[in-house]
């Protein structure tokens, strides 16, 4: 059992930050034996509380004083440290250590950011930062897309899981992820542009015509594209007078096609609500090009098929990220086509702030899916797992690692698909070694011209499959982690290799026991 001494301004983060890490602990108490004592900053604790004693601050502390540690002065900016080799960036106040060697140092000076001290009582580790707040800089205001690709939120459990282990404490733990499976793969589409009929002479269309016609033959040139690709946009643009006149089948209509892609797996689709429109900002009215050329209710029929097939239909918000109110009758409008009570969100544009939990929640939303970037793809919140949002009283949310216009887009990361194939590949990595899960957003006419995504996307499903991954929507992702966060453990549970079901989801139990 881990015992904690936090501030309690910091009690919201550790109940989170625990729900990560999924393991025995609680609030210290001084008539209870601890296995391991994790304090943050300064408190009165006797040496012999616990064997292994942590103890986080970013700042000079009382308990440095006389434990032969010298403190390099204390800095204030972000700074990179590594774990093992490992990028593991810090966002608050951190300081370093002189005289020492460690597994966790300042990627520059080598200096180490954390000290270990063998006393007769048992182990005292000492880290330079305020493991906390660094979660809670995490989850609220996210990563640079500097740092987008390092799941610093699970370094930071990894980093504690071994220094528990590595000092012989017991340590029992559910981890993120359904057992039998490596990870959990949750593929997602965003339903921006379902008709091309939709739309004419509009900004959409221009853009349509000038990739399809001029883009794809410099791609050609440029050796990214090959020219069957180039011939069959050029055939979409000679085709597209007949799929206005109703002559031809319109090939931005997706769907059967996604269906066919995916196989069975289950995936989940984001449905605009209203037509035509484009929704606020923070500062006023959004750009008129945001607005949708169609409303959910358009493609009722194509919902019902969808979600025959296993698939999940929620909300592709428009402004439920900034008004309660809205937001309701955006998920009202989404409930009556489906027949369901329970919607989950991803946000168009991913249009997030600070009180968008608070009017989310408020609104009904089951989830939220959201918290990722546009320009590029990683971890905006450091993990891959599902957390709750901490302006909010129960909204959990998915986060997005993988988009396809991120990867793509010449404005973005403008990636070839041999590079992409990389990149999604440390992602993979990372899932195997974590758990959790990998959200991708494959937007609905990706597959179709002039993007012509779809064989990206297949390779990409079958790359998740040969890794181990469980697939699930994004409803059932959510959920599997609900059953998760509400296992509970009590004092004397001992038994090792044991199976927990909750929910009539069985949860992985993996414990290091010495008895």
């Amino acid at each position: 059992m881990i015992g904690v001494l936090a501030h309690p301004a910091e009690h919201a983060v550790v109940q989170e930050f625990f729900e990560l890490f999924k393991t025995p602990w609680e609030f210290h108490r001084r008539d209870q034996a601890y296995d391991v004592l994790l304090c943050s900053g300064d408190h009165d604790f006797q040496e012999d509380y616990a064997k292994l004693i942590l103890i986080y601050s970013g700042q000079p502390l009382q308990v440095d004083v006389g434990q032969e540690t010298e403190a390099v002065s204390p800095e204030r900016q972000g700074r990179m440290l590594l774990y093992r080799e490992a990028a593991l960036p810090i966002y608050g106040e951190h300081l370093l250590f002189r005289g020492t060697d460690s597994d966790l140092v300042d990627e520059k000076s080598k200096e180490p950011a954390m000290h270990v001290r063998q006393s007769l009582s048992g182990m005292r580790i000492r880290i330079g930062y305020n493991l906390f707040e660094e979660v809670r800089t995490l989850l609220t205001v996210g990563q640079p897309a500097c740092n987008a690709g390092i799941p610093t939120l699970d370094l930071h459990i990894a980093l504690l899981r071994d220094v528990i282990l590595a000092s012989g404490a017991p340590l029992m733990e559910i981890p993120p992820v359904p057992k039998g499976y490596r990870f959990i793969a949750c593929l997602t589409h965003d339903v921006d542009h379902p008709s091309i009929r939709q739309h004419r002479f509009d900004n959409t269309i221009l853009g349509f015509l000038y990739r399809a016609l001029f883009r794809s033959l410099f791609d050609v040139i440029r050796g990214r594209t090959p020219v069957r690709h180039l011939l069959t946009n050029w055939g979409a643009v000679l085709k597209l007078p007949f799929v206005h006149l109703g002559l031809a089948s319109d090939f931005w209509h997706t769907f059967e096609q996604y269906l066919k892609l995916e196989d069975g797996l289950p995936s989940s689709f984001f449905f605009i609500p209203f037509r035509g429109s484009p929704g606020q900002r923070m500062d006023g009215p959004a750009p008129s090009r945001r607005a949708a050329r169609y409303r959910a209710k358009d493609f009722a029929a194509t919902v019902q098929t969808l979600m025959a097939s296993g698939c999940e239909i929620g909300l592709h918000g428009i402004d439920a990220w900034l008004d309660a109110s809205k937001g309701w009758a955006e998920l009202e409008e989404i409930r009556q086509i489906t027949g369901q009570s329970e919607v989950g969100v991803r946000m168009h544009w991913l249009y997030f702030r600070d009180r968008s939990p608070a009017a989310l929640e408020q609104a009904g939303a089951d989830y939220d899916s959201t918290v990722g970037y546009n320009e590029t793809i990683g971890y905006r919140a450091g993990t891959t797992q599902v957390y709750k949002l901490l302006t909010a009283e129960k909204l959990l949310e998915l986060p997005l690692h993988i988009m396809d216009t991120a990867l793509f887009y010449p404005a973005y990361l403008n990636l070839s698909p041999q590079d992409a194939r990389k990149r999604i590949g440390t992602i993979l990595d990372n899932a195997v070694q974590f758990g959790g899960c990998v959200t991708v957003n494959w937007h609905d006419r990706s597959i179709a011209p002039e993007r012509l995504w779809g064989a990206f996307y297949r390779q990409l499903i079958q790359e998740l499959l040969d890794r181990g991954a469980w697939f699930a929507t994004a409803a059932q992702t959510v959920s599997w982690f609900r059953a998760r966060r509400s296992v509970t453990f009590q004092h004397g549970q001992t038994t090792c290799g044991s199976i927990a079901s909750c929910a009539g989801v069985h949860l992985c139990i993996q414990q290091e026991c010495k008895n």
